[in-house]
């Protein structure tokens, strides 16, 4: 398939569904061969197949982000046989614990915070040193606004896991700062996906949320193409020097908040 980015391998976590399915997808059309990362390796099969049928290029790898040997493995095998990424996207997340401190579980708090912050660390860790040595790649975290807005009664996982995601990605923007390669963070928008569907079950029981829920439900969400849209511009030759940043999608519904830019 020819594109903007033919020629160029993207890794992207969370691929079997949602947010991540969408990007995968996306990156394909545009002519990236795409490893496809995740838990369910019945829905990766799905997501290759969709890309496949199109015309793409797509491998599967089951693995559990959250797990340091997991990803050793799928670093293995990705730099063996299929080559070093040049476009890495952490997709996969979950939005956890949905009760105050004084009565969330422990096991479920610290589990959000593996998946959602400890698993970019290790995808980055297992990939970025090819990556600096090949010249050239982008690493694109995804976070929320919940990382800039107030602290509500009921998120803290959440917040905390994406909080620590947006540091842990400036810090390595240092780190890869003139290599060629460059590491942001994107809130991909109000998106209805699995992880909202989640949150929607969550708020029937605690309604903290269910103001926000409303508003997406009512607006229809932002659509998740426009994630795909702010990565390939990323790869285009005028965002060079974007490195460190918070990004926000065009003409999202929530206006961009104030960050550290």
């Amino acid at each position: 398939m020819s594109g903007s980015l033919a020629g160029k391998i993207a890794l992207v976590t969370g691929a079997g569904s949602g947010l991540g399915k969408t990007i995968a997808k996306g990156l394909a059309e545009h002519g990236a061969m795409v490893v496809l990362v995740g838990r369910r390796e019945n829905h990766l099969a799905e997501t290759q197949k969709i890309i496949e049928a199109a015309g793409g290029k797509a491998a599967i790898y089951k693995a559990d982000v959250s797990d340091r040997a997991s990803v050793d493995g799928l670093a293995q095998y990705v730099l063996t046989n299929v080559g070093v990424p040049s476009i890495v996207v952490n997709a996969a997340g979950i939005y956890g614990e949905t009760e105050p401190i004084s009565n969330s579980a422990p096991d479920l708090w610290v589990n959000t915070l593996m998946i959602n912050t400890a698993g970019p660390y290790f995808i980055c860790r297992a990939f970025v040193k090819e990556m600096i040595q090949q010249g050239w790649g982008r690493i694109v975290n995804i976070s929320s606004a919940a990382s800039l807005s107030n602290p509500k009664p009921t998120n803290s996982a959440y917040a905390v896991s994406k909080v620590a995601l947006n540091h842990f990605t400036r810090q390595l923007a240092v780190e890869v700062e003139g290599t060629g390669v460059t590491a942001n963070v994107m809130h991909p928008g109000e998106v209805k996906t699995e992880m909202f569907e989640a949150i929607r079950q969550a708020s029937e029981a605690n309604g903290d949320m269910k103001r926000w829920i409303d508003w997406v439900e009512d607006t229809g969400g932002d659509a998740p193409e426009k994630s795909t849209d702010l990565i390939v511009n990323l790869t285009k030759q005028e965002s060079d020097g974007v490195n460190g940043r918070f990004l926000w999608i065009e003409d999202g519904l929530k206006p961009p908040l104030k960050s550290w830019d």
